[in-house]
Formats: C-alpha cells, sequence, structure tokens
C-alpha cells in the first residue's frame, strides 16, 4: 500500500513521523536517563511532560513569552519540581522493593492529573504558534529536539557530572568508593530526566491540544522506546523515537488512527521475543 502513496503523501508522512519521533526522542532520553541512572521505574514520566506543556501555556497565555522560549523556563520549573519529588518520594524507598516504585509513581500519576485539573481544568488546551506557517513549526521542533539532545549528549559525554552520572549507572558502589556523590547524581538526574519530559510536553502542546490525563498513553510508549532501543541506551533512545514516530505516521495513513498505538506495542512483543536486551542493549553478565 506503501507504494501507492503519492510522493507529496510519503513525504509528509516522514515528516510528520519525525516531528512525532522528536517529542518521543526528549521523553524516552528523559526517562532513559532516570532509569539508567537510579534504577528506578518512574510511571508517572508522562505527566510531568504535560506539566511542561501546562506551564508554557500559561507563559505564552498570561505572559505573552513566546512558547518556544517558554520551553526553557518550563524545563527549569519542572526540573526543580522533579528534585523535590526525588527526594521527598523516591529516594525514601531507592534500593527498595519494585513494587514500592510502582505504587508510588501511579500515586504520583493521580496526585498530578488532579492538580493539573484544578489549576487548568479538564477542558483541552492548545498552544497558539507565533507562526502561520505550520512547516516553519515542523522546522524549529526538529532544530530544537536537536540543539537540546546535542547538549544533553555534551553534558553526559564530556562533562564531570555526566562522567560522574554514567559512573553511577554502571555500579553504584564502585561510584561512591570513588568518591562521587551518588544522592547529588540522583537528584541532577531526576531533575534533567523530568526537565527532558518538560521540552516534549511544550512541543507537543504546539502540535496538538493536551489535557490533565494526555500523559498516560506517551508514557507507556517511551518506555516501550527505551526496551526496544536497550535499556540505559542514549543512542537507542533517540533510534527508537525517531523509529516510532515513523512507524505510527505510517500505520495512521496505512491502517487508520485505531492503530496508532497499537503497532508499536506488536513490534515491541516481537523485539522483547526476539532480542530481550533491546536493539543497542548489551546482555547482562
Amino acid at each position: 500500500m506503501l507504494l501507492a502513496i503519492s510522493p507529496p503523501i510519503l513525504i509528509q508522512i516522514i515528516v510528520w513521523g519525525l516531528i512525532v519521533g522528536c517529542i518521543y526522542v526528549l521523553l524516552a532520553s528523559g526517562l532513559n536517563l532516570i532509569f539508567g541512572v537510579m534504577k528506578v521505574v518512574n510511571f508517572a514520566h508522562g505527566e510531568f511532560m504535560i506539566l511542561g506543556g501546562y506551564i508554557s501555556y500559561s507563559l505564552s497565555i498570561f505572559v505573552g513569552l513566546n512558547p518556544y522560549l517558554s520551553i526553557f523556563v518550563s524545563m527549569i520549573v519542572v526540573g526543580v519540581l522533579g528534585v523535590i519529588i526525588e527526594r521527598v518520594c523516591f529516594h525514601q524507598i531507592l534500593g527498595t522493593s519494585k513494587l514500592n516504585e510502582l505504587i508510588l509513581s501511579l500515586g504520583l500519576i493521580y496526585v498530578l492529573q488532579n492538580t493539573m485539573s484544578i489549576l487548568w481544568t479538564d477542558y483541552p488546551v492548545l498552544i497558539n504558534s507565533p507562526f502561520e506557517s505550520r512547516v516553519l513549526d515542523w522546522v524549529i521542533i526538529i532544530g530544537i529536539t536537536m540543539l537540546i539532545m546535542t547538549g544533553f549528549y555534551i553534558l553526559i559525554r564530556r562533562t564531570k557530572i555526566g562522567r560522574a552520572m554514567r559512573a553511577t549507572s554502571q555500579n553504584r558502589v564502585a561510584a561512591m568508593l570513588m568518591g562521587i556523590n551518588v544522592e547529588h547524581i540522583n537528584m541532577l538526574s531526576f531533575g534533567l530526566g523530568t526537565a527532558l519530559a518538560a521540552t516534549a510536553g511544550t512541543l507537543l502542546a504546539i502540535i496538538t491540544s493536551i489535557t490533565p490525563y494526555s500523559g498516560e498513553i506517551p508514557a507507556l510508549k517511551a518506555f516501550t522506546i527505551i526496551i526496544l532501543g536497550g535499556l540505559g541506551s542514549p543512542l537507542g533512545a533517540v533510534i527508537g523515537g525517531l523509529g516510532y514516530g515513523l512507524i505510527e505516521s505510517v500505520a495512521v495513513t496505512v491502517l487508520g488512527g485505531t492503530w496508532r498505538d497499537a503497532v508499536g506495542f506488536i513490534i515491541l512483543i516481537l523485539v522483547l521475543i526476539i532480542r530481550p536486551m533491546g536493539l543497542f542493549g548489551e546482555k547482562e553478565i
């Protein structure tokens, strides 16, 4: 059926897949960082994304700030909130049963959803772009994603903090013996991870409307992406996010909107059967 699609439609499918993929890359990269460093499963990650979108929406409406500039304010606010939640909540149960993490993160979902519902109501909101051309918006979204992910790569690979994060991810005990304050690294990782999610939320709110409950499915997709790419693999999160966006775009065009979410999870099942460690993951010894 793809062969019967005209070139302009095919280009639109690819471009839209890349746009959606950029949002997935940011969301999955933040989740991957948190899991890689802390080994914590945070199902409330999607709610941090939507919160970032709402903050940017409020800044654009009440302050008149360009929504693309509001991204950086949203990152800071949500990142600080992430640090607070890590200290108050996840720090207290770190190293205990995974069931505790599951219950805590599920509880956070309802707390954050209801808080956003009180502050912004349940009605869908959309951030109005300052530009008339949607094509320009798409270019900016791709450019912002590239800029942020480049900065993220430099931070992780070229800085002392990044090396400490990677060391903590590989072996927490050895990192502590080498003088790394793993508690500070936990805070920074959780804060940075939620800040990346906030960026994804702003971009999402620019291309489609959001509600307090819009984060649940994207969070599940983020988990799918990091499993596809390999847990703890930054490259896997990028390639997995872009690939997932393209697959989803093709599925919607060829099979219909009802297959938007199903196709990705079908691929996840196949990958778990064929290569459980993901495309770029390594087998545990």
